[in-house]
């Protein structure tokens, strides 16, 4: 019997090659994606679960978009890095992932309403083409999978502590929800399709960052590094 780290590794490692088969594979940028992972794993070095073994992935994928697996596995898409224009602003997003996995946020959603048991099984049958089809299919679900608003709000102020902890200005993830919100108002987009915006979102971050981080102004912003290290490189 595994216990849920355990599960939560084996479901990880089975299912992230097919995330990045369905969502354009990794932008061929070693570069980038060295990038995403330096910043990915000094925020996860800071969390809850500093010993797992942490996975950042920049997916060559135009929706707006980031995702958690259970594991460790953290997927960001070019949509996304293409509206951010800060490493700050970067740092809030794969944090709020990183306490999606810290939380067993992603597990708990997909324990819900697809079956850990379900999954688990998808695992040891891959070899044969009906196993491939089941993983493919089961992979389409864990996509379309919605987070409750207590979990976007326990991830957007878990997430925020992290990327300060890790040394980043608080206010990237002010930034950050304000860019979402604003491309939401043009087209719904697929971020807030499975992360469901809290009400009063902007409000509690805010006040979070005035009363708790009020001293953090001089943090870590990192718009030359950004533009650099992603938007040069997506050129």
């Amino acid at each position: 019997m595994l216990i849920p780290e355990q599960q939560d590794i084996a479901i990880g490692r089975k299912y992230a090659p097919e995330i990045e088969r369905q969502m354009g594979g990794r932008i061929p940028n070693e570069s980038l994606q060295n990038y995403i992972d330096t910043v990915g794993q000094k925020i996860a070095r800071v969390s809850h679960k500093p010993n797992l073994q942490y996975h950042f992935t920049a997916l060559d994928e135009k929706s707006i978009n980031a995702l958690a697996l259970p594991g460790g596995y953290v997927f960001i898409t070019k949509g996304m890095l293409e509206k951010l224009s800060t490493e700050a602003q970067l740092a809030s997003i794969l944090a709020h992932e990183i306490t999606h996995i810290v939380g067993r946020h992603s597990a708990a959603a997909m324990s819900r309403e697809i079956g850990i048991d379900i999954l688990l099984s998808a695992v040891t049958t891959d070899k044969t083409p009906k196993g491939v089809k089941t993983a493919a299919n089961l992979t389409r679900q864990i996509l379309g999978l919605r987070y409750s608003r207590s979990d976007e709000r326990e991830a957007d102020l878990a997430g925020l502590d992290y990327m300060v902890r890790a040394g980043y200005n608080p206010y990237g993830i002010i930034e950050t929800m304000q860019m979402l919100q604003n491309e939401q108002k043009t087209r719904p987009i697929e971020f807030f399709s499975t992360h469901p915006a809290p009400q009063n979102r902007l409000t509690y971050l805010t006040q979070t960052i005035q009363t708790k981080y009020f001293s953090s102004a001089d943090l870590k912003v990192g718009k030359e590094d950004y533009h650099r290290f992603v938007i040069e490189q997506l050129r």
